[in-house]
């Protein structure tokens, strides 16, 4: 049997064609009972929107292309969950790309897209310089999520305020009594950010000549061998503060190899407030960046964008706040 047909639909709810398309688009512009006609006949017969036909009508294909940095960081994935939850209340779908595929495969889906004809794209985390990126915002509503790069005109950039976390998360150590410090280091301008905030707030207690940044990445293995290299001199840190809550469950792997109990030896807090960070058996001190509320503040600005192509970029800095747990004591205290 062939599928049913708009012309199928009309015909059983006695109406015109052009009315069922109103229907079926929301139009108010439509009498009660004949949009109770058209919609009982979509239920009888089982009627489905042909989606290619409706996206040449409308020129629109209600798809959103996100490339996400790497799908196996999880505060990407609980980012892309607020996200999801306002594009779908729009009636927009998701197409999901990993960046990290997109680098082992040496393809940019960038283009992928843009050959789709997405009505918008976001690009979630920092990534690699891209010439397809750069061009794809000149033609389609892009917008940049949970990073602060690449600068492109006419590109809302929305994410959480870095200096400010670690600004926090330093303060507190400090608060509890730590005097030397190390912090593990991220890549890029949300790096960069980070690391200001913590050797800022260092310098103003006057502790500049005892704090240390050791390099690491945004990995587990990265956290872990950089806190290897922090802990193993006689002047080790009584305090960490990762990049990530990732970075920081390698450190505390690190500690855990080298005898020193946490808190009591060392106290570490992480970055992101994910799922991992709640987990009960590491319960991990974290800034809270809110992933969820920066993934749907970047699907308002894409769909504004969407609506006005021509508005001035915008930033938007979502507010951090400490969730303390416990990871973090007064040196030489904790369980």
């Amino acid at each position: 049997m062939r599928p049913p047909t708009i012309r199928d639909v009309a015909e059983r709810a006695g109406v015109s064609k052009s009315l069922v398309s109103l229907v079926l688009r929301g139009s108010d512009q439509v009498r009660p009972e004949k949009r109770r006609a058209v919609l009982a006949a979509v239920e009888e017969l089982g009627y489905r929107p042909n989606a290619a036909a409706r996206s040449l009508s409308e020129r629109r294909t209600r798809t959103v292309g996100v490339l996400l940095n790497d799908m196996r960081n999880p505060w990407f994935v609980e980012l892309l969950d607020g996200l999801n939850s306002l594009l779908h209340d729009s009636g927009l779908h998701t197409l999901l790309a990993d960046g990290h595929l997109n680098r082992r495969l040496g393809e940019d889906l960038t283009r992928t897209f843009t050959d789709l004809r997405v009505d918008g794209l976001i690009a979630v985390g920092t990534l690699p310089p891209s010439e397809a990126l750069r061009t794809a915002a000149a033609r389609v509503p892009t917008v940049v999520a949970g990073a602060r790069e690449p600068e492109l005109p006419s590109v809302d950039i929305v994410a959480g305020d870095d200096e400010r976390g670690a600004h926090l998360a330093t303060e507190h150590l400090i608060g509890l009594g730590h005097r030397r410090i190390a912090h593990i280091a991220g890549q890029g301008v949300v790096g960069a950010l980070r690391r200001r905030g913590f050797e800022g707030v260092m310098r103003e207690h006057g502790l500049a000549d005892t704090a240390v940044v050791e390099q690491g990445d945004l990995t587990e293995e990265g956290g872990y061998r950089a806190a290897v290299r922090l802990l193993g001199g006689r002047e080790r840190p009584t305090a960490v503060l990762a990049f990530n809550d990732i970075a920081c469950v390698g450190a505390l792997s690190a500690a855990e190899e080298l005898g020193l109990r946490v808190p009591r030896d060392l106290s570490l807090v992480g970055y992101d407030n994910t799922y991992l960070s709640r987990l009960r058996h590491l319960w991990l001190t974290t800034v809270d960046n809110g992933s969820h509320d920066v993934g749907r503040r970047a699907a308002q600005c894409l769909l504004d964008r969407i609506t006005d192509p021509a508005r001035p970029a915008e930033l938007v800095l979502r507010p951090p706040s400490l969730e303390i747990r416990g990871t973090t004591a007064a040196p030489g205290t904790g369980a």
